[in-house]
């Protein structure tokens, strides 16, 4: 049975606009003052920050559409594609996006959290130490997360490190780098306190290796190749993790938590109770995602791959000696068996627009995190996980961090490792069209290597932005792009409407 830690302890704060109403104080309600007391109590609290980035507005719908929606992967499905996720699809989006909105808004509610637990817990002295440093590395974990999405997503933003006690604590915005380097020492003081491994009722807990993969993604951004590498190192290092043999493994349910996961975000099958609220708060606990009814072949199917990334998948040529298996595994295509076999995907079940592969004119869909490959409904949500780190991207990551440092047989060493998985087992690097003979022509095969293997995993949006703002791209992949305003999302209107600590002019640039 599949374990979930996310039951939410809900907590928040109210504002208000008078002296008398501020006085009144509900003698039998929670407050910051009398939560906290024991380990369960800060238990509850860190729990809450999972439920709130479990949630609609950020992991099990907006976040996956965000990151998608800005990268080179996907293309619109058809009509259905709802406007505000088009708008970010095409580069036509504007202050009041809804999508970027809510991951705006459900970071900085995991932000607050993740600083009420912070801020209270640290001072409980009725925890064993070892308990309280892992849940606060935990929150720490999880603040972290959120800060490196922002900053990436939208450059400099408000750094809160105290949970907001009143409008009057507004704050204005940091810069980018400030963001990043408190980032970085949140996840060096969550690394201290995370363990490297949990028991089976604690799966989705964050784990050293955690905070050293994000810390390592962290430094990419920052272009910090050396300092990548050092944290890429100690989860290699650590011998707990490894490449798995199926590669459907890594998006499917049955592949939770298998020896390649580093951090996943927990879902259950609910008998459809699916919490459509943000904060995933309510009656019901929400468990399950949207992803697959979102982008499967019998579904919405909103989002389809990119004919680029159809056809970026090494094909059987003079000098190459196989097709890449990987694209079977990650799309849906006319006549494919699903349903476990019992059924057959036939064009008329299949909306929306069509795409073109070596050529050919066909409906393509993702079979990345579908739950078709074993029923006959893509409208269903599911309980798969959402799988945020796994081994392959670390061993990619860190062979690119070899190839910048010197270092490319190294380079070429780890993405070989990736490409000899048992099921897919690719030819060696160098191949005739990744010939790896100089250091520009092996960061070229690890940009493919990493588009393929981690294709629609929610990793190509952040590579392009940091390859773009380290000046490593040798030509711009998004069709749209216009320069000093695609760079960043704008900060939500809303935000610059309402907090007294910002105004038109703290608004990034083009918009």
């Amino acid at each position: 049975m599949k374990k979930t830690i996310l039951c939410a302890a809900l907590l928040g704060i109210g504002i208000s606009c008078s002296d008398d109403e501020l006085n009144k104080v509900n003698p039998n309600g929670v407050t910051f003052d009398t939560y906290f007391n024991n380990a369960d109590e800060l238990t509850a609290g860190v729990n809450s920050i999972y439920a709130l980035v479990q949630s609609n507005s950020l992991v099990s719908r907006e976040w996956f559409f965000t990151h998608d929606l800005r990268g080179d992967e996907m293309a619109s499905g058809g009509g259905q594609l709802e406007t505000p996720r088009n708008q970010l699809l095409i580069g036509v989006h504007d202050t009041g996006n809804s999508v970027s909105g809510s991951v705006w808004r459900g970071w900085y509610r995991t932000i607050h959290r993740a600083n009420v637990v912070i801020e209270k817990g640290g001072s409980l002295t009725s925890v064993t130490p070892a308990v309280r440093d892992r849940l606060l590395g935990e929150a720490r974990f999880l603040r972290a997360w959120a800060y490196y999405e922002l900053a990436t997503l939208y450059g400099g933003v408000p750094l809160y490190k105290e949970f907001a006690k009143s409008v009057a604590g507004a704050l204005g915005r940091s810069s980018q780098k400030e963001v990043y380097d408190f980032v970085i020492a949140d996840l060096k003081a969550a690394e201290a306190g995370l363990p490297t491994t949990y028991d089976a009722k604690n799966l989705g807990r964050a784990t050293k290796a955690a905070a050293q993969t994000l810390l390592a993604r962290t430094y990419l951004q920052l272009g910090d190749y050396t300092n990548a590498k050092a944290e890429l190192q100690k989860v290699v290092n650590s011998g707990l993790y490894k490449l798995v043999d199926e590669y459907t493994d890594l998006t499917n349910e049955e592949g939770e938590f298998n020896a390649e996961s580093i951090f996943e975000v927990v879902y259950a099958p609910s008998g459809g109770a699916y919490n459509w609220g943000g904060d995933s708060d309510g009656s019901a606990v929400q468990e399950e995602t949207v992803r697959t009814q979102e982008y499967s072949a019998i579904g919405w199917r909103n989002l389809i791959p990119s004919n680029k990334i159809l056809n970026a998948y090494e094909r059987v040529s003079a000098g190459d000696a196989k097709n890449d298996p990987r694209y079977t595994f990650s799309y849906w295509v006319e006549g494919d068996k699903f349903n476990n076999g019992a059924s057959v995907l036939t064009p008329d079940r299949v909306q929306g627009n069509a795409s073109v592969v070596d050529g050919k004119t066909l409906k393509v869909s993702w079979r990345k995190y579908s739950v078709l490959y074993k029923i006959d409904n893509g409208y269903a949500q599911s309980g798969i996980n959402m799988r945020i780190m796994r081994y392959a991207d670390v061993l990619l990551m860190l062979a690119e961090c070899e190839n910048e440092t010197g270092n490319q047989a190294a380079a070429i060493s780890l993405m070989n490792q990736v490409r000899a998985r048992k099921s897919v087992s690719m030819p060696p690097y160098p191949t005739k069209n990744y010939p790896c003979a100089n250091q520009s022509q092996v960061f070229d095969a690890v940009v493919h290597e990493r588009m393929v293997e981690l294709a629609a995993e929610q990793v190509r949006n952040f590579d392009i932005i940091r390859w773009r703002k380290n000046k490593k791209q040798k030509s711009e992949p998004l069709s749209y792009f216009i320069a000093n305003k695609h760079e960043l999302l704008p900060i939500p209107q809303v935000e610059l409407d309402n907090s007294p600590a910002l105004d038109q002019k703290d608004q990034n640039p083009g918009y």
